[in-house]
């Protein structure tokens, strides 16, 4: 009964995000990334509380494959350490994220989002165009999300 108002509702989101991708520029990619990752991963979170394994495995494998073959991929080979650190930190994203989905934990789920919040953090900072007053902004955007921690101990 309810299927077609939900495939026309998720056709009209994914169309707002193939238009976003079509004006967005590579740093505006990459920072869609973040937040797609960061939204999967708390999708999972919630999932797991629900003990809704089906819903957590697929948002756990949206996020992996975002930190996979959408950020650890496109790193430029010529970034020398920084790109190697790059690659390592989403390696063990990764790990954690499959730890955390086996041993059905939420702490290291936790984890990655902390790590992802500070990348994404550094990489909104270095986007082109900002002042050097923009450089160091008051208060991130990424802090602006509502931590799960907080969410699981209000329930």
């Amino acid at each position: 009964m309810f299927a077609p108002y939900r495939s026309n509702a998720v056709a009209y989101r994914q169309l707002g995000v193939e238009t976003a991708m079509t004006d967005a520029s590579p740093h505006k990619l990459i920072a869609m990334l973040f937040d797609g990752a960061d939204e999967h991963i708390r999708k999972a979170i919630c999932a797991m509380q629900r003990g809704d394994h089906a819903t957590k495995g697929e948002a756990l494998t949206r996020s992996i494959r975002i930190l996979d073959e959408g950020l650890r991929a496109c790193l430029d080979k010529r970034g020398g350490d920084l790109t190697e650190n790059l690659r390592d930190l989403y390696t063990y994203m990764i790990g954690r994220l499959l730890a955390g989905s086996a041993r059905n934990e939420e702490a290291p789920l936790n984890e990655v989002l902390q790590l992802l919040s500070q990348v994404s953090t550094a990489w909104a900072q270095i986007a082109p165009g900002r002042s050097p007053a923009e450089a160091t902004p008051a208060a991130p955007a990424v802090a602006a999300r509502r931590p799960v921690q907080a969410y699981a101990s209000a329930r």
